[in-house]
């Protein structure tokens, strides 16, 4: 199904979620009878599936709704997209920006839709790894630019309040295809969104 903000939730998932996560309050020490924690389990449980969203949305249906032909053949560039996604190991919340470039060869993208294939891949149990590897083939597949690059700059909860601890730490991954690949062009990228 193309993008679309997840506002209903399935009642039977919700009411199963909600039921573990009483559970999990319950086993951790409290008083899931408490004012503050009664109406908590059904919210946690809404947010999971708001926060997941993502596997009922198809990234490539959103890319095709909005390429367009076109004979500009110059990088583009969208920086500074807002990323916030889970951690599969720990289900933790990981954050940052992501940075994509692509050089079109014939066709075009609706400037909105990398933000949006990049939440529909975050809005997933991840690993910032896959993730970046998820977007740039996604953009590489289904527009088949000449080449494209995404680089991922965030900060993982897992490592800052558990773990090690350490809250200054950030991640960067990067993936290149096509031009990309080439020293020049790659550099040219790099310098453009001030790495």
């Amino acid at each position: 199904m193309p993008y679309k903000t997840f506002e209903e939730y399935n009642d039977n998932i919700t009411e199963n979620v909600k039921n573990n996560y009483q559970e999990i309050i319950s086993d951790l020490g409290e008083d899931t009878n408490r004012e503050g924690l009664l109406k908590t389990p059904e919210r946690a449980a809404k947010a999971m599936q708001f926060l997941t969203q993502g596997y009922e949305q198809d990234p490539v249906e959103i890319l095709k709704g909005a390429m367009f032909k076109e004979s500009y053949n110059e990088m583009v560039i969208v920086k500074d997209i807002e990323l916030y996604s889970l951690c599969e190991h720990h289900i933790l919340p990981f954050f940052g920006k992501v940075h994509i470039a692509y050089i079109p060869n014939g066709q075009i993208v609706g400037l909105s839709k990398l933000p949006r294939i990049v939440d529909v891949f975050a809005r997933r149990l991840q690993v910032q790894e896959r993730l970046t590897e998820q977007i740039l083939d996604c953009i590489n597949d289904t527009l088949k630019p000449q080449g494209v690059a995404v680089v991922i700059e965030a900060s993982h909860m897992c490592m800052m309040m558990r773990g090690v601890q350490k809250q200054n730490s950030t991640t960067t991954t990067s993936g290149f295809r096509g031009q990309f690949e080439k020293i020049e062009t790659r550099n040219e990228f790099l310098k453009l969104i001030g790495k």
